[in-house]
Order: structure tokens, then sequence, then C-alpha cells
């Protein structure tokens, strides 16, 4: 045994005696680095994720059917991105007011509350894409006051209300492509003033008076040529397959300009008021009329003369009537 010890070769017998002279087995120690996750039971962490310094929570592809439990101040990265969260429910972030960037992507949303980002006011990135949204609530993300980038790109989004978008004044870029949007509502690219990139690529673009807005827009940035090349017409037959940057704003000539929003107000402030004063104009006149009408009346009443009684009939006065006790035929049945 001992030739067998000295005949090991030299790195080899260095190895071995490093071991067996070591105070803790070596395959005892802890390794000195570990996998980035927060351990059971830690605040800073929800449950169920991995965290790591600097406040990234990655909770990707864990089949979650709702947003983790445990969110606090000190998570500034929350991605949820390839789970089962069909509906983000009222304050569904409470606690994560910290959270500059949220990752939701692939996940099957069919609904997003109104009120589901309350308490997000420093997010910065937001990422809805690859779901399967219809329509969005007015004011969904009017508490996302410091959002900088919106990603709604790959749902099911036929229409885009302004009001959904509204507040939004930091907002620099916003993907939606892959929708199934004819067109963007007037106002709405007006309430974001700082947006610069614009991803509109996959819609079935109807080049129609709706599109005016847009094809402005587009006209004051410029987009990529590899962007601008798929911006095309699905309708009308004519125009299918022109790109929406070929149209200058003579081809809209014929279009009725939109009203400014100052024209609008006027319109709703003036309106029911102008409204309510005819009505009133037209009870008073058509009061003023009937007293009118009934005064004349009076008057010509009053200067009518009166009805004489009818003149007795000559025929009549020469014959009693038998019954009439002072006629003659009575005074000789009597005696």
């Amino acid at each position: 045994m001992r030739s067998l010890f000295f005949s090991l070769p030299p790195p080899f017998l260095l190895l071995v005696l490093l071991v067996l002279l070591s105070p803790w087995p070596v395959w005892a120690q802890a390794p000195a680095t570990t996998f980035p996750s927060g351990p059971r039971g830690d605040p800073d962490c929800p449950e169920a994720c991995a965290c790591v310094p600097g406040g990234q929570a990655n909770c990707s592809a864990l089949a979650l059917a709702a947003v983790p439990a445990g969110l606090s101040r000190r998570v500034s990265a929350l991605l949820l991105d390839h789970n089962c969260l069909s509906a983000l429910p009222p304050g569904a972030f409470v606690g994560a007011g910290a959270l500059l960037r949220l990752d939701l992507r692939e996940n099957g949303l069919r609904s997003v509350h109104m009120r589901a980002f309350w308490g997000l006011g420093a997010l910065q990135y937001l990422d809805l894409s690859a779901n399967q949204l219809e329509v969005l609530a007015p004011g969904t993300f009017a508490p996302l006051r410091a959002l900088r980038t919106l990603s709604l790109a790959g749902n099911r989004l036929a229409r885009l209300e302004p009001a959904a978008l509204s507040a939004l004044p930091l907002l620099r870029a916003l993907n939606l492509q892959d929708n199934a949007l004819t067109a963007l509502t007037p106002g709405l690219l007006a309430g974001l003033p700082a947006l610069d990139s614009l991803r509109l690529r996959g819609n079935p673009w109807a080049c129609s008076c709706a599109l005016r807005p847009l094809c402005t827009w587009l006209r004051r940035h410029p987009p990529p040529a590899a962007e601008a090349e798929t911006l095309l017409c699905t309708s009308p037959r004519r125009l299918r397959l022109s790109p929406l940057t070929a149209f200058s704003d003579a081809a809209f000539s014929h279009c009725a300009k939109p009203l400014a929003p100052r024209d609008l107000a006027v319109i709703y402030v003036l309106g029911p008021a102008s409204f309510l004063a005819s009505l009133a104009a037209c009870l008073a006149l058509g009061s003023v009329i009937t007293a009118c009408r009934a005064r004349s009346r009076r008057r010509t009443a009053a200067r009518r003369p009166p009805r004489r009684p009818p003149d007795p009939d000559p025929d009549l006065e020469g014959s009693a009537s038998p019954a009439d006790p002072a006629s003659p035929a009575a005074a000789a049945a009597q005696a």
C-alpha cells in the first residue's frame, strides 16, 4: 500500500494530501456562488420568484394565474411574462410603488381593469404584447405619468380611444403593430406630445378620411424605411397596397377638417344653453300669442250687440190652443 501511494503522479499526490489535511471535507463546503433567488419568507421578494440584487424579481414562466403577493418598494423590475394572467384586477400591483419596469408579455390577458395600475406612478416601461386584449377602458394608463415606453403589439385591438392613452406626457415609444386597427381615433396622437417612435406594421389600415391624423403625424415623424414599407392600405380596393407615407395633405382635401378642441368645447357649452334658451323663448312666445287671442275674443264679444228675441209668427197669434184657458174655445167648454 505504501509503495502504491508513492507511485502516484506528483499532481495527483498533492491533491490527495490537500484532501486529507483539510480541516473540513471539501464536499461538505457550501459553493461560493448560488442561484440568485429570494429566500423563502424574504419580504423583499415576491412569492415563488427569483430575485437578484438591484431589485429585479423574475417570475417568468411559472404558470401563475395571479400577480404574486409580497411586492415591495424594493422591487424595481418585475418580469411576469409567459404566465397565465387572464385578467388584472384593481390594485393588482399594490405595494410596488417604486416599480420601473413591468413585463406582462404572453399571458393570455383578456381584460385590464381601469385601476389595475394604480400606485405605479414611477413606472417607465410596460410591455403588454402578445396577449388577447380587444379593448382598453378610458383611464387605464392614467396613473402612469412617468411612462416612456408602452408595447401593445400582438393583441386584438380594433379601436383605441384617446382617453385610454391620455395623461402620458412623457411617452416616447408606442408599439401598436400586429393588431386589428383600421385607423387611429382623432386626438389620439395629439394627446401624446413627447411621442417620437410609433410601430404600426401588421394592421389592416383603411385609407379614408379617418386616416388623415395618422398620415399627418407620419410626415412630421418619418419612420425608418423598413417600417414605412410595411405600412400599406388594405382598403378600399383602388388604394390597396398604397403606402401610408405617400399620402400628402392634398389627398385629404375633400375631407372635412375636424373641429379643434376649443371649437368642440364651445359647442358642448353653448349647445345645451342655446337649446334651453330657444325652448324658453318658444314657450314665452306661445303664451303671448294665446293671451292675445283670448283678449281679442273678449273684445269682439263685448262689441257685438245683444240678440233680440225672434218676432212671433202672425199665423200662430190667431189660433189659440185649446188648452189655453184664455182662449174662446176654453171659455165655451167651461160654459
